[in-house]
């Protein structure tokens, strides 16, 4: 327990992704604020702590599923699956969440107008997305295969213009948490995706589609945050002692 305690709820998801489940039903931001304790959540929740101990142990004790276990994956292969699975699932989901969202503000504005808010809020992250993964494509994830790659003498290890891999993760981290602050107002203002009771199916889709986006960019957030950014650290440091 007291080891538990002692984790950031950052560190607790990327040793068993299932109890992610845990923290998204009470509400807790295990991506963009991953960097929390448990002790620091319960008080400021007004959590009972047992249950959530109950619910974390009941989520461990089922047996493992066929998910991942990304924090023993080298680096340049983690960072290859989140280009290839969360960055092209981003690129791909954007304009079909756009022609939906335009769709719905244009049949059901007049008696929907939070349709709108909802539209201006996702257009303006679908053009900070587009932006942050070409920072992370064309600067961070080349420098951190470069990392993999310098003790086998594959890559010449050169001190980059951003001086140390801190300093791009601390930018990405904070658009990270922009995009988290974002996506938490379009579910107020969705209801939590929940279509009202005048929704006809395009209405029922593009709400679902718009939550599945959202559970992607937070496990996309995840194993960005609580895994690729602290071990990219540790890498770096362990080749400058060397």
């Amino acid at each position: 327990m007291n080891n538990t305690m002692e984790k950031t709820i950052g560190q607790l998801v990327a040793e068993d992704y299932r109890i992610a489940q845990v923290f998204k039903a009470h509400n807790i931001d295990f991506c963009c604020k991953g960097n929390r304790t448990l002790t620091e959540i319960i008080t400021k929740k007004g959590l009972d702590l047992e249950i959530l101990l109950e619910e974390l142990a009941s989520v461990r004790s089922k047996d493992l599923d066929d998910q991942p276990d990304f924090k023993t994956w080298p680096l340049d292969l983690l960072v290859d699956y989140i280009e290839k699975k969360h960055h092209r699932y981003v690129e791909k989901q954007i304009p079909v969440l756009q022609q939906y969202l335009n769709k719905l503000c244009k049949v059901h504005g007049g008696r929907h107008p939070e349709l709108f808010h909802i539209l201006k809020e996702f257009n303006t992250s679908a053009g900070e997305l587009a932006m942050h993964m070409k920072k992370e494509e064309l600067v961070l994830f080349p420098w951190i295969r470069k990392m993999v790659n310098a003790p086998t003498g594959t890559d010449t290890l050169e001190i980059p213009n951003f001086g140390t891999v801190k300093n791009p993760i601390q930018m990405m981290m904070q658009e990270h948490d922009n995009e988290g602050d974002r996506f938490r107002k379009i579910s107020e203002l969705s209801d939590t995706y929940t279509p009202p009771t005048d929704a006809c199916n395009t209405y029922r889709v593009a709400f679902s589609l718009l939550q599945e986006f959202e559970e992607d960019l937070h496990r996309h957030i995840h194993l960005e945050n609580n895994i690729l950014f602290p071990k990219s650290e540790q890498l770096e440091k362990s080749l400058l002692n060397n």
